[in-house]
């Protein structure tokens, strides 16, 4: 059998850009790993490893706790 890549395959986002940290201030990269009710997406979703996801759930929570972000969306 050949070794393919499906084109639904992503790549983790973090390990592609060798970035080592993710930080908690940086709210528009952050930003795209939730959704409009502000809930994080699963790593199936967004492609990440599972190092990432867990390092990337906890700098979203922290950037929640700062005020940098909100817990959830706010009706208008």
């Amino acid at each position: 059998m050949e070794n393919t890549i499906n084109k639904n395959d992503k790549q983790c986002y973090f390990c592609v850009n060798n970035i080592k940290e993710i930080d908690y201030k940086d709210g528009h990269t952050l930003r795209r790993y939730v959704g409009s009710y502000m809930k994080i997406f699963s790593k199936k979703k967004t492609g990440t490893c599972a190092k990432h996801q867990r390092k990337l759930a906890t700098a979203i929570k922290r950037a929640r706790i700062m005020a940098l972000m909100p817990f959830v969306n706010q009706p208008k």
